[in-house]
Formats: structure tokens, C-alpha cells, sequence
């Protein structure tokens, strides 16, 4: 990371931004160019492992490149503002971020209400309850992270006097 002030290694700090994010994007192989899909997500924690979860229809092009090739690289941000540096005239974005890098597996036809359950906890703080029936036909897989770095824009450097946040929406 060249701007490495920005960079974060602290785990909790990057847990606390993930926990933040509404997004994941999933980059895979594909031939000619990578293929990258948003994809909603929950996070779950085992014994210091982390995994991020995803769902979807049974079939499609990000399944079959994930069953050619189950490595991958996510992204996901947040904290979103535009800074404005009044007596300079100019303006930057302010962010959080998590990059990494892991492999993809399926979670099997046993398991897969209990990986919807983390999912849903990203999003819903309580128990969902699940209409089997559609979980039967619903792909359930998740990223074991291999490695992961999170980043944040929005401190000021010391020549930086005044600066306005407008925050998106």
C-alpha cells in the first residue's frame, strides 16, 4: 500500500468496518478480464477465521467461474464524503475500506440455513425466519479470508487547515 498512514491492520478496526459495509464485491476469473459482482454478505468469525458469506440463484456465470477457479479477491467500502479544502480550492473523498484475497467453497445442503442466519444477521439484528423451500434452491457459498487490509481517508495532513465533509447519501 503506497499511502501506508491510511492503512489499517488492526483485526477489530477492520471488523468494525465491514460491519459498516452493505457491500461485497467478488472478483473472480473469468478469461479475457476479471468479473467482479456486488454481492450482499455476512461476516462470521470461527477460531480466529474469518468468512464471508454470500447466496444466490443455483446457477449463473459467477458459479461457474467459481467452479473453475474458487480464488478470489473482495472489496467492500464505506463512510463515504466528499472533503473539500476550501482554501486550496480542492476536494478528495473520504472512505473505509477492506481489501483481501480468499478461496470460495460451497456450504453444504445441511448447513445452508445456518450460513443464511449469519447473512441476514449483517443486515436484520434478529432471527430471520427462512422459507426452507427457497433456501433448498438457493446457492449458499463463502470466502475463507486468506488476507485482508482496511483503509480510511478522512484525516487531515498537517497543512491542511480547513476542510468541509458533505456526507453522500
Amino acid at each position: 500500500m503506497r499511502r501506508k498512514d491510511r492503512e489499517i491492520t488492526d483485526f477489530d478496526e477492520i471488523m468494525r468496518i465491514i460491519s459498516k459495509c452493505d457491500v461485497c464485491r467478488l472478483a473472480l476469473f473469468d478469461r479475457d478480464f476479471p468479473y467482479i459482482v456486488p454481492l450482499n454478505f455476512g461476516v462470521d468469525v470461527q477460531d480466529g477465521q474469518v468468512y464471508l458469506y454470500f447466496h444466490s440463484a443455483g446457477q449463473g456465470k459467477k458459479l461457474d467461474l467459481i467452479a473453475q477457479d474458487n480464488r478470489a479477491t473482495f472489496e467492500m467500502d464505506c463512510e463515504h464524503n466528499i472533503i473539500l479544502y476550501q482554501e486550496r480550492m480542492s476536494c478528495t473523498m473520504g472512505y473505509a475500506s477492506v481489501i483481501g484475497h480468499g478461496t470460495v467453497e460451497f456450504v453444504p445442503d445441511e448447513d445452508k440455513l445456518a450460513a443464511l442466519r449469519i447473512l441476514m444477521r449483517h443486515y436484520h439484528a434478529e432471527d430471520f425466519a427462512f422459507n426452507e423451500e427457497m433456501a433448498k434452491v438457493t446457492a449458499v457459498y463463502r470466502l475463507k479470508v486468506l488476507d485482508m487490509v482496511g483503509k480510511r481517508r478522512n484525516n487531515l495532513h498537517p497543512e491542511e487547515k480547513t476542510k468541509t465533509y458533505v456526507t453522500l447519501e
